[in-house]
């Protein structure tokens, strides 16, 4: 939006960074914190405007959009489970786990922007509104983890897909305008706070590293 290069453009030089980063993060040897979230990172980049052009570009809207890449998430993992026959992230440990693992994280990241923005927007809930709802929900699936034996496969996608809407409109909180109910912030501030955050925890939380096998 800022640089005015559209949402279908943005999506191809995304979803070029998303590639090289999977296939150098597949590569690689041994773990690397920075790589492994700069992955995270890239599928969020693309999920963004992949659902942005979907919802938007399309014309289908935010329930389209939420719908078409729902299925594609769900097709996503029950090929995964078809072809290796378990979708948890404690059996990604050789090339072809993690080729589905990254397809997979991004469908549920371009997913949970969709359903930021129609919770935000459609519902009438607005960004503080939607936040607490995908942070509640957080709240429960957190719950469910310590007090129950729901299937811990189960709870980490729908943590991580809900993590997604959460960050969706806490960052249109931070750069829309005022009159939208945003604080207003400049949208390269935004971003070059949060990455000086993503940062700080990467080097502040201890990083682990689950088996790799090539």
């Amino acid at each position: 939006m800022s640089l005015n290069m559209g949402y279908l453009v943005s999506t191809g030089i995304f979803g070029f960074v998303f590639f090289a980063a999977v296939v150098y993060q597949i590569r690689s040897p041994r773990f690397h914190p920075v790589v492994y979230w700069f992955t995270i990172i890239a599928t969020t980049t693309v999920g963004t405007t992949l659902a942005d052009y979907a919802d938007r570009s399309l014309g289908i809207g935010y329930a389209g959009g939420s719908s078409l890449l729902l299925c594609l998430l769900l097709g996503s993992l029950a090929l995964w489970y078809s072809v290796l026959g378990s979708v948890s992230i404690t059996t990604v440990s050789e090339p072809k786990a993690e080729m589905f693992y990254w397809l997979t994280i991004m469908f549920s990241q371009t997913l949970g922007t969709a359903l930021g923005d129609w919770t935000a927007d459609s519902m009438g809930m607005g960004y503080k509104g939607a936040a607490l709802v995908f942070g509640g929900l957080l709240g429960v699936v957190a719950a469910l983890y310590h007090a129950t034996g729901v299937s811990r496969t189960f709870l980490f996608w729908s943590a991580f897909i809900l993590t997604r809407p959460l960050g969706a409109v806490l960052g249109d909180f931070l750069d829309k305008p005022l009159d939208h109910g945003g604080l207003a912030l400049s949208r390269f501030s935004a971003s070059a706070v949060l990455l000086i955050l993503i940062l700080g925890c990467i080097f502040l939380f201890p990083q682990k590293a689950g088996r790799k096998s090539h």
